[in-house]
């Protein structure tokens, strides 16, 4: 195999190539005799012309190292690997220092681009333009289209608005070109500033406090696949004075204004809008069609109302001669979505109209498509076989983005293989997602993190145990950090392959993952640990465990929202003291018992007799006997006597355990029985 750097040298290439021209040279003179004999006809020897130089792109070297680098599963994210002392440990240290990450990234712009004058000098090669700072400077001080031209390619609304009443108090007449640039701008940002990085503005903030608790979860739902602004429309703002003051408008002007209602929630405005547009004897473009289908939901209840709108409008798309494009029909596809049982019987029908004008499906389109057949968690009803045939279909296949909410694509298909219980399914899924760079239409953090605890949830509920841990190591922590559901998961799966004595190795991963504190999965870990007895060196690793745990505890007590023991912990983890033989351990988790107001069980007492009974502490198994009366057990008397017969008492002792109420009747039989004897 060629190293790197031999396709890299222009040098090597023009040697090889002299080589193989000798090589030819002697073949053909040493066969001169054979090609005079040969019947076959004689072809001309081809000239090889040798380049004088190799011209390389500027990133075929990086290119070619990237190649040679491979995932590496013991390595943290790529996110934190240019800074290793920020590598995290925990699945909070991940979401803290990705937050932290990304800030820091935001004011360093928010630095670069508010003080451009210090950050000059470009000594980068390649050229990268996102890293130099944006001039957002005014050059032009004068009131002129010239000047407002300037501002709106600045994107400086407030100022670019100021220059426009300037100019039309003045009676300056400006170009309808100008005018419909500005109308852009003040659809897109509705009358706010660009948000500059690390600061949000104050409209936003005191708008989000206004709104209801139920408007926010609506716009949340709407907007989140489509990461775009949420600010509302207002009424009489710029846009529309600035609209309405346009002496002159074309189809530009009204579809602007059609898309920037749509962006900002104002639906019913955007269809006034659009019928304005029609009775002007003007034309819409597929993008103004595709935000009218898109809101078609927002302004019509039932669901045959939504479809006959969206027939409508791609009806008058065909009679305006609009072709439709893909996200024409990503929107209807979101569409039928909302449309209920209506919206399965179309699907099909529009995958069928996509093909017969030879548009590709993007992942998005996908998407909408498993949401539209798989609505709920369950979805045993219908016809589950669309997931296999999506799958079928984007084997193979690179993608690249097309559509906002090509990102939710595998995440949600990751959820219906694991709905489905159908692991088969998930590993053709996960191969799509390794083939080329598809890794990248996975989404945000939140996205994938969803994905992949999805898929290690499927694993270990329908894998072999070898399988699950191949993945586990595999995922953990290179791609993703599993929540405490997910280590509950894999502790059931150790359970369900019984390979309990596998618990202290998970037991490090859970610490390390920041879960050492949660109760679900410390009541999980004990209750493993206290369901048999194991071998003695197990036994040992698992008391060392419960030893954690009961630091974990303490700690915890000190806190604002301690742990609370409860008689289920205490008692498995006075089991697995017990049955380490570490007796004060035990005997000072039985004094919990009291500390809290708990009752330990009778098979607690009993382990924690015998490991007594090991240090042959009789003073000890007194105590415990006591400890029973006053819990008030009903297996007191059957401690005492197990003490009776398995200790070497004084008559003192003997005389404090005949103390004890309760239990005379048992000491007498016990007495008797050594007199027949």
């Amino acid at each position: 195999m060629a190293l790197p750097w031999r396709a890299l040298s222009a040098a090597s290439d023009r040697a090889t190539w002299a080589r193989r021209r000798v090589v030819l040279c002697r073949y053909f003179s040493g066969n001169a005799e054979l090609q005079k004999k040969s019947p076959v006809p004689q072809v001309a020897e081809e000239s090889i012309v040798l380049p004088r130089k190799k011209t390389w792109d500027k990133l075929a070297v990086l290119q070619a190292l990237a190649s040679t680098v491979h995932k590496d599963p013991t390595a943290a994210h790529s996110v934190f690997q240019d800074d290793p002392y920020l590598i995290p440990r925990t699945s909070t240290e991940f979401r803290l220092f990705s937050l932290s990450k990304e800030s820091g990234q935001n004011a360093a712009k928010y630095i670069v681009n508010t003080h451009p004058v210090f950050f000059g000098q470009d000594i980068a090669e390649p050229h990268i333009l996102s890293l130099m700072p944006e001039n957002l400077a005014l050059q032009l001080e004068e009131v002129s289209e010239a000047a407002l031209k300037e501002r709106i390619q600045l994107r400086k609304v407030k100022a670019a608005v100021d220059t426009y009443d300037q100019l039309q108090q003045s009676g300056t007449l400006i170009s309808l070109e100008t005018a419909n640039s500005l109308l852009d701008l003040l659809c897109f940002f509705e009358d706010n500033e660009p948000v500059p990085a690390a600061q949000p503005t104050e409209n936003r903030e005191l708008e989000e406090q206004e709104e209801s608790v139920e408007v926010r979860k609506q716009r949340r739902s709407f907007w989140h696949s489509t990461n775009t602004t949420c600010i509302k429309w207002r009424e009489n703002n710029n846009a529309e004075r600035v609209f309405s003051l346009m002496p002159e408008k074309n189809a530009h002007s009204y579809c602007t204004m059609i898309r920037g209602m749509v962006k900002h929630r104002a639906y019913s405005k955007a269809f006034d809008m659009y019928t304005d547009l029609l009775n002007n004897r003007f034309k819409a473009d597929v993008y103004t069609f595709n935000a009218l289908i898109s809101s078609a939901v927002e302004v019509k209840d039932k669901f045959i109302e939504r479809w006959e709108l969206v027939e409508d409008l791609l009806r008058q798309m065909a009679q305006q001669n609009v072709q439709p494009n893909l996200l024409t029909f990503n929107s209807v596809l979101k569409a039928l979505g909302q449309c209920g049982s209506l919206g399965k019987s179309m699907a099909l029908q529009t995958l069928s109209e996509m093909s017969a004008l030879n548009i590709e499906p993007s992942l998005a389109t996908y998407d909408y498509l498993l949401g539209i057949f798989y609505k709920s968690a369950i979805s045993a009803r219908g016809p589950t076989e669309i997931i296999y045939e999506v799958v079928d279909e984007i084997e193979g296949k690179s993608f690249y983005p097309q559509d906002p909410a090509d990102a939710n694509f595998f995440s949600n298909a990751m959820r219906i293989c694991l709905d489905m219980k159908d692991v088969q399914l998930a590993y053709r899924l996960h191969t799509v997602v390794e083939t080329g760079e598809n890794w990248k239409m996975m989404g945000n953090m939140r996205q994938q993190f969803s994905y992949y605890g999805r898929f290690l949830h499927l694993l270990c509920m329908m894998e072999h145990l070898d399988v699950i841990l191949k993945w586990y190591k595999e995922l953990v922590p290179s791609m993703f950090y599993p929540t405490s559901e997910g280590m509950l998961d894999l502790l059931q799966a150790l359970d369900a392959a019984g390979r309990l004595d596998m618990i202290p190795q998970i037991w490090k991963d859970i610490k390390q993952l920041g879960h050492g504190h949660r109760v679900a999965v410390v009541e999980e870990v004990l209750a493993l640990m206290a369901r048999e007895r194991q071998s003695l060196e197990t036994q040992m690793a698992f008391a060392d465990i419960a030893t954690d745990i009961k630091s974990v505890y303490e700690v915890q007590e000190r806190s604002y929202a301690p742990l609370e023991w409860t008689a289920v912990s205490l008692g498995n983890s006075a089991l697995l003291f017990a049955r380490a033989g570490r007796t004060p351990e035990t005997w000072s988790m039985l004094q919990l018992f009291k500390k809290h107001s708990r009752v330990p069980s009778d098979s607690v007492m009993n382990e924690a007799l015998d490991c007594i009974r090991q240090s042959n502490q009789p003073d000890q198994a007194l105590d415990l006997v006591k400890l029973a009366a006053d819990f008030s057990l009903q297996s007191t008397s059957t401690l005492a006597g197990r003490v009776l017969k398995e200790f070497q008492l004084s008559e003192e002792q003997r005389s404090a355990l005949e103390d004890m109420g309760g239990i005379e009747q048992q000491i007498d039989a016990n007495k008797e029985s050594r007199i027949l004897s």
